[in-house]
Parts: C-alpha cells; sequence; structure tokens
C-alpha cells in the first residue's frame, strides 16, 4: 500500500499561483507514473498532469504553459506549480501514482481561484 498525503491548496485571486505538495509514504518515483487530477462541482475527475519515472512530463492542454510537474526523489514528493490560476481551475486536487496496474490516490485538496 502508498499513502499520498497532498497540501498546498487554498484560494487565491485571479491571476495568482499556488504550488501543490504530494508527500508518498514510500519511495516508489523509480517505479511509479505520478499525477495530479482534478475534479471540480458536477464534472468528472479529469486528469491535469503525469510524470514518469524518467521524468517524462505531459498535460491537459486546458493548462499547458500555466501548470509545471516535478518531483524530488529524494524526498518522496511530487509538486505541481500553477501559476495564471482562472476561476476554471476551482476543483478538489488529487495526488495519483500509478504502479503496473495499482492506483493509489491521495484525500484532495481544495484549489479555489476567486476574486
Amino acid at each position: 500500500q502508498v499513502q499520498l498525503v497532498e497540501s498546498g491548496g487554498g484560494l487565491v485571486q485571479p491571476g495568482g499561483s499556488l504550488r501543490l505538495s504530494c508527500a508518498a509514504s514510500k519511495n516508489i518515483f523509480r517505479i511509479a507514473v505520478m499525477g495530479w487530477y482534478r475534479q471540480a462541482p458536477g464534472k468528472q475527475r479529469e486528469l491535469v498532469a503525469t510524470i514518469t519515472s524518467g521524468d517524462s512530463t505531459n498535460y491537459a492542454d486546458s493548462v499547458k504553459g500555466r501548470f509545471t510537474i516535478s518531483k524530488d526523489n529524494a524526498k518522496n514528493t511530487v509538486y505541481l506549480q500553477m501559476n495564471s490560476l482562472k476561476p476554471e481551475d476551482t476543483a478538489v486536487y488529487y495526488c495519483n501514482s500509478r504502479i503496473l496496474a495499482s492506483n493509489y490516490w491521495g484525500q484532495g485538496t481544495q484549489v479555489t481561484v476567486s476574486s
């Protein structure tokens, strides 16, 4: 089992920035694809960004150029730097770890973009 704990969410004005963190309970980054997903009220959960063990990244079109995913293997932590935030980025953000056929999720952290 892998536990994932997110932090860093909050309320921010449009155009502002936030950095989310996800701490994993085990050293899994060499074998896992790590990702961030989000779910807005009344909508399905959607992919935001992923990063592989080899540091290849993938982003949803809606966040390209604004969000950056990264990881610190020594700290077992993955980050999501979010810049130029928009009201439509408001959602609960979830950290995900995919190891072969297994998926692990964090509890989520709320991000609200509003003036």
